[in-house]
This record gives C-alpha cells, sequence and structure tokens, in this order.
C-alpha cells in the first residue's frame, strides 16, 4: 500500500511556536514521520500578543499578520520535510489550525478567527492545505471548539476503559471517551499555562514558569482562588469552550485588586492551583476513578501535574506517550488528522461536544496550483 503522507501544523493561545509534523495515515491511523518545532520571531510574537488583546481592533495589523503567518507556517512545512526524503509532490495536504485572535462563540452573531493565509501556505509549500476548520461547526450552531475530541476519540478510545484525555495548553481542555464507543463528551475546563505564563512575565525574563519551579516556591492564597473559582464561566454547562478574551490580564488584575500585598510567587502557585482545579473538579463531574492521559505543554510543569495528581488521587494519570502519541505532538497530528478526514470526505466534528446540530466535514481546501 502507497504510503498517504499529510502534515498537521498547530500554533496555540501560548503562542510558544509552531508545531509541525509529517504523518502517515497509510493504515487509517497516524504514524508520526518527522516533526518540527518553528519558532515565532520575537517582532511578529509581539505583534500577535497585541492583536489577541480583545481590546485591539486594527485591521491592517490583522492583514499583516494573517501574511506573515502564513509565511511563517510554509516555513514550518519546508523545513520539515527538509529533514526528510520525503518531497513536497508526495504530501496530500497540509491541515492547518492557525494562529487564533479571537474566539467569540456566544455573540449575537459567534465567530471563530484563526489567522496564517492558507493560500500564504498553498503556494509557498507547493502542497494542498485545508483550513479553517472551526467555521462550518458554528455555522450549524456550535462553539467551533475544541475540535480535537473528535481525533481522541478516534484515536484514543478503549473497549474496556473509560479514558480522559486531558489536553492543557493556554487553554485547558478534557475528552471524556466511554468504553461503549457513545458516552463522549469535551469541553474547555478554562485556563491552562495562559494566566500562569502572562503573571511570569511580569516578573521575570523568560516567557513561562519552566517546570513550574517558580509556582512551587509560592503559597496557595485561599481567598484569591475562591474568588476566582466563582467566575461564571467554571459552573456554565457543555457545550462550552473560552480563550484569552476571557482568562487575561484585566481578568487576573480585577482579582488581584481585591487582596493587597500578595507575594508574586504566592499569586503564581494560585494560578497553577486554579488551573489544577478547575480540571480536576470537572473530570470528578463523571467519575472519581479515571484513566487520565495528558497531552500539550502544560505536561511538562511539574509543579502543576503535582496538583493534579493530588486533586486526583483516585485516577490513573499518565502521558499519552502510553498510547502511543506523544504529548507535545497530539494537537499537531490531531489537524493532519482533519487533513485527512477533509480530503476523504469523513465527518469530524462531534455534536456532543460542540454543539453543532450535525456532524459535518470541517474546513476549506486552498489548492497549490
Amino acid at each position: 500500500m502507497s504510503h498517504q503522507y499529510y502534515v498537521g501544523l498547530m500554533s496555540g493561545t501560548s503562542m510558544d511556536g509552531v508545531d509541525a509534523v509529517l504523518v502517515d495515515f497509510q493504515s487509517g491511523q497516524p504514524c508520526v514521520v518527522a516533526t518540527y518545532e518553528e519558532a515565532i520571531p520575537e517582532f511578529l510574537l509581539e505583534k500577535l500578543h497585541l492583536l489577541a488583546n480583545p481590546t485591539t481592533e486594527d485591521i491592517i495589523l490583522l492583514g499583516e499578520c494573517d501574511r506573515a503567518c502564513g509565511e511563517l507556517f510554509g516555513n514550518a512545512v519546508n523545513n520539515l520535510l527538509k529533514q526528510t526524503n520525503i518531497s513536497a509532490e508526495e504530501v496530500i495536504a497540509i491541515g492547518s489550525h492557525g494562529q487564533t485572535i479571537r474566539h467569540m462563540p456566544n455573540l449575537t452573531y459567534p465567530f471563530s478567527l484563526q489567522i496564517g493565509d492558507a493560500c500564504t501556505i498553498a503556494v509557498n509549500t507547493g502542497i494542498d492545505t485545508v483550513a479553517d476548520f472551526r467555521r462550518k461547526d458554528i455555522a450549524l450552531g456550535g462553539q467551533g471548539a475544541p475540535l480535537v475530541p473528535a481525533f481522541h476519540q478516534a484515536i484514543f478510545s478503549n473497549s474496556e476503559h473509560d479514558r480522559v484525555i486531558l489536553n492543557i495548553g493556554g487553554i485547558s481542555n478534557i475528552t471524556w471517551i466511554g468504553s461503549d464507543g457513545i458516552d463522549i463528551f469535551g469541553y474547555d475546563t478554562g485556563p491552562g499555562n495562559t494566566l500562569l505564563d502572562l503573571w511570569y512575565r511580569q516578573h521575570n525574563t523568560n516567557n513561562y514558569d519552566e517546570k513550574g519551579q517558580w509556582a512551587a516556591q509560592g503559597k496557595v492564597h485561599q481567598p484569591l482562588l475562591d474568588r476566582m473559582l466563582k467566575d461564571n464561566y467554571f459552573s456554565q454547562l457543555f457545550p462550552k469552550s473560552t480563550g484569552r478574551e476571557l482568562f487575561n490580564m484585566p481578568w487576573l488584575n480585577n482579582h488581584l485588586s481585591h487582596f493587597t500585598s500578595l507575594a508574586p510567587q504566592d499569586i503564581q502557585a494560585t494560578l497553577s492551583q486554579l488551573t489544577a482545579q478547575t480540571i480536576s473538579d470537572e473530570i470528578t463531574k463523571k467519575s472519581t476513578i479515571a484513566q487520565v492521559y495528558i497531552c500539550g505543554g502544560g505536561l511538562f510543569n511539574d509543579d502543576l501535574i503535582n496538583r493534579i495528581k493530588r486533586l486526583l488521587n483516585d485516577s490513573t494519570i499518565d502521558s499519552t506517550a502510553k498510547l502511543g502519541l506523544e504529548p507535545q505532538w497530539v494537537e499537531a497530528i490531531a489537524f493532519s488528522w482533519l487533513a485527512y478526514c477533509f480530503i476523504n470526505n469523513k465527518t469530524s466534528n462531534l455534536p456532543s461536544v460542540t454543539g453543532a446540530r450535525k456532524a459535518a466535514i470541517l474546513g476549506v481546501f486552498y489548492p497549490a496550483n
């Protein structure tokens, strides 16, 4: 059987780089051939952070960043293929998530906007590109997110055990996969790394708290934690999704304004506990005993993972590596799968997750020629 190569591209809320994976779907299941991470240039990163600020309404900045991200994502693909003996002509399609700059699923006219011009990606790589995966789901009345639970179900379901796939990026999301293959739901639980990264950058020179060492030096301030946990998002029923439009520095500063003289490390520890507790609260709503498999950059935050383990002490907690996929690449692989589904006319959303009226083939096709 001939190879069926697809490329998946992912840049998340944390904006810590563009993940690119080359995946072979020859067997119908993803087999990772090569991986590559493209750094986001500092000048573009500054513009993206500005653009992602909910108060920014600059259409020229939007257009400029859209093209710049298209070139960046195209470079990631070209550099990925340079590591292999596989040519662009052998790749069936690229699946690009793009860079989310607004996710507003609850407006009168809801939308989710990802930039990274797919025409530029297709032209610069010579590979047909599938992108814009969220709009069809939103047009069908869904949240447009999270999209990865359908991939989790296809790849990680098990007939003997219920499983929870926990993805911790800038925002955290869970996918509950019942052993019956029918009971499945998923949604954003709330912040993942986003508040931790924002607060850390205000007090340190690096972009993130490596292994959570700074948070581990602090003590949880329970009154601050209790106040943050009262946010309406945490009590909403699913389907639901969120992003930096809600969980951002103005949100945090509003809560901090009610407290004085808290040590920065104590605030970091409290934010880590907020992420851990909102995750564990959602998992234990379904069962106090679960098999939990973690992916995403948050897996490498030792302080955060230790907090989650303490809160889910009856659960088995491991990395998705135990299921055959390295945790830092799962989301990028998911977007190669979404492109695979589009090319093969397969539906790829889960109405039970997003709230869409029906399952649909997601994505828009951008030919290279």
